[in-house]
């Protein structure tokens, strides 16, 4: 039973609940995607009522998946800090944490230059997967939009979008 399990794990979450050690091999997901879904990068929230801050909150119907993503920007345009929070699997996880990697110390014009097709490159995502890079391009260019909302001298909110 134990080796039908391992050979359909779905999830990084299922090698942390195995704890024989004959039990932990991989299942399919690329070293990058365990580092970032262990040991994610810039977890957390920032002030979304600030005038210098994006919200992106996206979705995935189909799977589950939601991401929140922010980021701030200085006077200067640049991105100095991004935070996420999302609720999905592990490559959810990993896109949006490298997300937040990339687009830290970038323009506002350089940070939509982000793709779908680079993070799931960088995360050697499998075909089945590419939905979750996906959603992380989507994060960083709904927050792009609220910033520039925000700028024009608009509200300013979250922006949702759903990826079917």
């Amino acid at each position: 039973m134990a080796a039908l399990l391992v050979k359909k794990c779905a999830s990084p979450l299922f090698l942390k609940t195995l704890s024989a050690p004959q039990l932990r091999m991989p299942c399919g997901y690329h070293e990058k995607v365990v580092d970032h879904y262990e040991n994610p990068r810039n977890v957390g929230s920032l002030d979304k009522k600030a005038k210098n801050v994006g919200t992106g909150l996206v979705g995935a119907p189909a799977c589950g998946d939601v991401m929140k993503l922010q980021i701030e920007v200085d006077e200067s345009g640049k991105i100095v800090d991004a935070k996420f929070k999302t609720f999905g699997c592990g490559s959810a996880i990993a896109s949006s944490s490298l997300a937040t990697e990339w687009v830290k110390g970038k323009s506002i014009n350089e940070a939509l230059t982000i793709k779908n097709t680079d993070i799931a490159k960088e995360l050697s995502l499998p075909p089945v997967k590419l939905h979750c890079s996906m959603l992380a391009e989507d994060a960083i260019k709904a927050a792009l939009a609220d910033y520039r909302l925000k700028q024009e001298g608009g509200q300013g909110e979250k922006i949702a979008v759903s990826r079917n």
